[in-house]
């Protein structure tokens, strides 16, 4: 089993309430909208970081992580792109990759807003964590918490982040 801690959007925003939601995550996941490699550096310090970049970061981090992440952890393949979308309204960029082969678990950030959806069409999770930073129109700050255990989901929640 595999505890991971996922946020999108930070913006360049750091808050150390990430590291104690994320005590016991064995990865931190972060769905792009970055902003800064400093926020970076301080995940990556503390658990191993799986990312992807947004449309808001810049070189350095475009040159880091890549536009689209696409692994298997725990007998379950994942995929992770800042703008995707979600079930229903897939963004163009990605709804070939999705349809010709659908992982079990998609997630995407962009949108600001926290979504859980099971996609029955494909047969997948979806989840948008929502947004950590400061930056954007969202009134709440969120992150998702969740195991992965041999193929099956567990224990998602939902943080809201005050202030």
């Amino acid at each position: 089993m595999i505890r991971i801690g996922l946020l999108s959007d930070t913006h360049a925003f750091w808050d150390e309430k990430y590291l104690a939601y994320f005590e016991n995550c064995d990865e931190i996941w972060h769905a792009g909208d970055i902003g800064s490699m400093e926020v970076v550096e301080k995940l990556e310090a503390f658990r191993p970081l799986r990312a992807v970049y947004g449309n808001i970061d810049g070189q350095e981090l475009r040159k880091r992580f890549p536009q689209v992440n696409r692994f298997n952890i725990e007998g379950t393949e994942i995929l992770i792109k800042h703008i995707g979308g979600y079930p229903g309204k897939y963004d163009s960029s990605i709804i070939g990759s999705l349809m010709t082969r659908p992982p079990k678990l998609f997630i995407s950030g962009h949108s600001h807003i926290l979504k859980v959806q099971y996609d029955k069409t494909l047969g997948m999770l979806h989840i948008n964590p929502g947004a950590a930073g400061k930056s954007g129109f969202h009134k709440v700050r969120t992150l998702v918490r969740f195991a992965i255990d041999q193929g099956e989901f567990k224990d998602l929640e939902v943080i809201e982040l005050a202030g």
